[in-house]
């Protein structure tokens, strides 16, 4: 079991992506993610949520608030409880990463690269500043076969499609769609 930080660090409308491309057998090969890692020894998720985004960026927070625990289930990897962040930044020049390469993306534009389908998720909640929440996601190799918001099975979301561009993505997913919730939730079917 591994316990990680992911960041999302905002500045005038883009997050700071992290195009993960330089280290071998890398999980997240070739995904854009945010900022994060692996907690080190006695650390809290804001201790590492710091540490981090200074190494891998060498960025300092204005300001970050947590958003919400990710719990990953994979057939590959273990399960990783990913402590989910939003943060500020006034400083637009950042040091070389390596691990990747950072770039600032425009927020509607973050989903339209090569991300996990299960980060569309938890991006939409996000954008959607919806309060702390837990989210558990589980794969099958590289597909998402299933998403749990907040630990309940609501019979209101058995059936939604996931807003996805890869129909094998869209075949596997077992739960819901966000993004047809958000709309639910909008016009008052979902609670």
């Amino acid at each position: 079991m591994w316990n990680t930080t992911l960041c999302y660090i905002e500045r005038q409308g883009q997050y700071l992506m992290l195009h993960r491309v330089k280290k071998e057998n890398d999980i997240n090969k070739d995904k854009w993610i945010g900022i994060g890692g692996k907690f080190e020894d006695k650390e809290s998720p804001e201790e590492c949520l710091v540490r981090e985004v200074r190494e891998e960026t060498g960025l300092t927070l204005t300001d970050y608030t947590y958003r919400g625990l990710v719990t990953f289930v994979s057939d590959r990897w273990v399960t990783e409880y990913m402590h989910l962040f939003t943060a500020r930044t006034d400083q637009a020049d950042f040091i070389d990463c390596d691990e990747g390469d950072l770039e600032w993306v425009d927020k509607d534009k973050v989903k339209d690269l090569p991300i996990w389908t299960g980060d569309k998720i938890f991006l939409d909640l996000l954008n959607q500043d919806v309060p702390f929440f837990s989210l558990k996601l589980s794969y099958v190799g590289d597909t998402l076969v299933e998403a749990v918001l907040n630990g309940t099975d609501d019979p209101r979301m058995e059936g939604l499609d996931f807003d996805s561009p890869a129909p094998s993505e869209n075949a596997y997913m077992k739960r819901y769609s966000v993004a047809n919730y958000a709309h639910r939730m909008r016009a008052g079917l979902a609670r």
